[in-house]
């Protein structure tokens, strides 16, 4: 029989349409608890012919071991860094993901973090529930400037929604949408630095690269504001935490708003996680019933269509072929 990996815990947890499609397959499905490391994902593969993953780490040494028998691997989001790709197109693996299926709820989530620094939203929600109507004065979004790096599908999203906050937008983009650009009155700056400097606010949009790992850094915070804010729903790693912790303490930075950490579930002692002026989520920024029933369908459409030997709705690695195997 066809054995299906699934490990994606929103895929799991969440109702919809997606279980019954994938039950309709007759498939047999090994379900996990993702993410999984290195160690866990070994132990549950060499015996599967097809996989939906979320973040879970998927080495050299996991394909290696799947293989021949893996056909298929359907990634459920758009982020693969946690995937050897390389490796993925050296064995032949078709390699899916599901663009378009989250700019809206991740940009959504942004705002959270954003209006919940602030407006200090968990210092006056702590204040109430403890009865002590403690105080702070925050700060309005008006005509504050709003840097986005990565003005991709969840980029523009956020850009749009600041402008209806009357906030100034300035973007940094290899790749411009200057249609866009113009109808949302979006800034294009020549170089990241140009970002730092004005910005408010500074929100990443961009994929984990090894150009981008690190790049806020100790480096990267004395070109900017001081008491700048700092979102992510990106990937932790575009942030060095070591250097964030400093900046955060020395007000360098005001405060980082972020979904994302370095390491994911964070160990109890994680610097980030104590700081007065830190919010953190624990990477749900596309975890909404909306978001998760579109990644979960696209990711079960994605496999079935590329088990079948059919062409896949997205695939990191075009370049490899799908083959029929049921």
């Amino acid at each position: 029989m066809t054995r299906i990996l699934l490990t994606t815990t929103s895929f799991q947890d969440t109702p919809g349409a997606h279980h019954q499609m994938l039950a309709d397959t007759g498939w047999e499905i090994i379900r996990a608890r993702g993410p999984l490391n290195e160690a866990d994902t070994l132990a549950l593969v060499g015996d599967i012919d097809g996989y939906i993953c979320g973040d879970d780490l998927i080495t050299r040494a996991v394909l290696e071991k799947a293989k021949p028998r893996l056909k298929v691997i359907s990634k459920y989001g758009i982020g693969v860094d946690k995937i050897d790709v390389k490796t993925c197109t050296e064995f032949g693996l078709p390699l899916l993901f599901t663009p378009g299926v989250n700019h809206t709820t991740v940009a959504e989530h942004t705002f959270l973090l954003l209006l919940a620094l602030e407006k200090n939203f968990l210092f006056h929600t702590d204040s109430t529930r403890a009865n002590t109507w403690k105080r702070k004065t925050g700060h309005e979004l008006l005509e504050k400037t709003i840097g986005i790096i990565g003005l991709g599908r969840i980029g523009k999203e956020v850009a749009i929604r600041a402008r209806a906050f009357g906030m100034k937008v300035i973007g940094f983009d290899v790749y411009w949408d200057e249609k866009f650009a113009a109808a949302h009155d979006v800034k294009r700056a020549a170089t990241l630095d140009e970002v730092y400097a004005v910005s408010d606010y500074l929100s990443l949009h961009t994929n984990l690269t090894p150009e981008t790992r690190d790049m806020i850094s100790a480096k990267s915070f004395p070109k900017m504001k001081k008491g700048v804010l700092i979102l992510n729903c990106a990937r932790g790693e575009i942030v060095h935490t070591a250097d964030m912790v400093e900046a955060l303490k020395s007000g360098q930075v005001g405060g980082y708003g972020t979904d994302v950490l370095d390491s994911e579930p964070p160990t109890p002692d994680h610097p980030l996680l104590k700081l007065p002026n830190v919010v953190c989520t624990p990477h749900i920024g596309s975890r909404t019933y909306e978001s998760v029933v579109r990644q979960a369908t696209t990711s079960v459409r994605n496999l079935i269509l590329a088990m079948n030997g059919e062409k896949p709705l997205a695939q990191i690695n075009p370049e490899v072929p799908v083959r029929k195997v049921v």
